[in-house]
């Protein structure tokens, strides 16, 4: 539970005008869609991707990193990452395998970007269900191990001599046509209000200088 009395005395060190922000942007959150990440190399793409989260109102992304670490440049991701969720998956016996089983358990259905024949076209995809877009290694794409438990693929219509886009602009695209759609339907996708709370306080946190210091004046006044 949030303590309502912390947050109203973390509140007297921001502006209105950033609380105010803080609550429309809320508004326009969502965990109906996730982006999950797998061993991006470029650095400047994993920071792009993260900017396009926060830009469409994705908050959570899972950053699988097998061989390469996430990196998010301030350039690039312009403090994007300071208003988003990260999962990763770094340090595991199998990072991939263990994404997938816990988006699956949070009631995810695992969607790859891809080419393949099978794939539908993001203008066509059906936006009900929760569904975590996956984006994969540069080139190569998505791993065969989520390949191969994907509930079904995504692909980007193209007409000339290309066949591949970037994976930021992919996912942007993504992203901005699902979301898109997402705010226009009848479905439930916006955040509970006790996510809401939680998220607000964790960007009032965000938002103050020692911050560590003021939550403990605090509880000192509290004690006396």
């Amino acid at each position: 539970m949030i303590d309502k009395a912390l947050v109203s005395y973390l509140e007297e060190f921001v502006t209105d005008e950033r609380k105010a922000l803080f609550k429309k942007v809320i508004e326009n959150r969502t965990r109906h869609f996730a982006v999950v990440l797998e061993d991006l190399y470029q650095k400047h793409n994993w920071s792009a991707v993260v900017r396009s989260c926060d830009v469409f109102g994705v908050q959570d992304i899972y950053t699988i990193e097998n061989k390469y670490s996430a990196y998010i440049s301030n350039g690039v991701g312009k403090g994007a990452q300071k208003w988003v969720d990260f999962y990763r998956f770094k340090t595991r016996e199998n990072n991939t395998q263990e994404c997938v089983d816990e988006l699956k358990a949070k009631g995810y259905q695992i969607i790859v970007t891809t080419p393949h024949e099978e794939s539908s076209f993001v203008s066509d995809f059906d936006i009900t269900k929760k569904s975590a877009f996956v984006f994969g290694v540069e080139g190569r794409g998505a791993s065969d191990l989520i390949m191969d438990q994907a509930d079904g693929y995504l692909k980007i219509p193209m007409v000339g001599f290309t066949e591949s886009l970037n994976v930021s602009v992919a996912a942007a695209i993504t992203l901005q046509n699902t979301t898109d759609r997402l705010r226009q339907s009848n479905l439930d996708w916006k955040f509970t209000e006790q996510e809401k709370e939680e998220l607000y306080f964790s960007w009032l946190e965000k938002s103050i200088g020692s911050v560590k210091q003021i939550k403990e004046r605090y509880y000192e006044n509290i004690k006396k």
